[in-house]
């Protein structure tokens, strides 16, 4: 846009226009709660930071003052949790799970965090004739699948001994990991990682890499995976598509209002 620069997350700087540095100081205001930091990061004159404060205040999208600090208005966050309440995570992930079909030929499912289970939310298949058949509307164990084990790898040591005690942890196939020690060392693998990876544990003859996706409050709510069959990929090489996964999971987390 002519007469602004941008920063590397493509917000604008040094804005022109009275809707810009309106929008400059709101942002500003939101990320910062000192009056000097306000100045500093909208990059305008204290005067009319201090002016466009004054209207942000008088209409409800920023509250304080310079002595006790600013924040998120009552009309701010009740906007912002309006809108948030109302984001559809299918209709946000589909174009993004439509090209990472398009570029794996596997079938891509987005699950649904709970504290036992990982729901199937949605599933979309490649075009070859031997894949795996998507599993909406359906749930499984977190230790077993990979959609969960992405989730389970957010949990602390002792949630997830309170989730072993709870399940019992039962065996889906012979690869299930069913001993927590087990299961805790490959979730300390998958935290560092980036993804997890499910190689027969849940259903003889599949497999998959999985990522988690966070909501705006950081947290890893949903899931997404990569699945395909053990004969297009032998052993572990589902594994190849692990930055695929957390890429696609990284977007679908941006588009729900998570921070990279």
């Amino acid at each position: 846009m002519h007469g602004t620069s941008q920063h590397d997350d493509g917000y604008l700087l040094r804005p022109q226009t009275a809707s810009q540095k309106t929008l400059a100081v709101l942002e500003a205001a939101l990320l910062n709660t000192r009056f000097t930091d306000i100045v500093d990061a909208a990059e305008l004159p204290k005067s009319t930071v201090h002016r466009i404060l004054a209207m942000l205040i008088g209409s409800g999208f920023i509250s304080g003052d310079a002595e006790h600090g600013y924040r998120a208005g009552k009309r701010f966050t009740f906007l912002a949790g309006r809108t948030l309440a109302e984001l559809d995570i299918i209709a946000l992930a589909e174009p993004i799970i439509a090209d990472l079909v398009a570029s794996t030929q596997c079938t891509v499912h987005i699950g649904e965090a709970a504290s036992e289970e990982v729901s199937y939310l949605f599933g979309a298949e490649s075009q070859r004739p031997y894949r795996v058949h998507s599993r909406a509307g359906r749930s499984a164990w977190l230790h077993s699948t990979g959609l969960g084990k992405a989730l389970l790898a957010h949990r602390t040591e002792e949630e997830v001994h309170s989730y072993a005690e709870r399940t019992g942890l039962p065996a889906q196939t012979d690869s299930t990991l069913t001993e927590v020690d087990a299961l805790l060392q490959d979730l300390e693998q998958i935290a560092e990682r980036g993804y997890a990876l499910d190689l027969e544990e849940h259903e003889v003859g599949t497999v998959c890499v999985s990522a988690p996706i966070f909501n705006h409050r950081g947290e890893p709510a949903y899931s997404l995976s990569i699945s395909s069959l053990v004969v297009t990929h032998p052993d572990d090489s589902i594994e190849r598509f692990g930055p695929s996964a957390i890429a696609a999971a990284a977007d679908i987390s941006e588009l729900l209002g998570a921070r990279r």
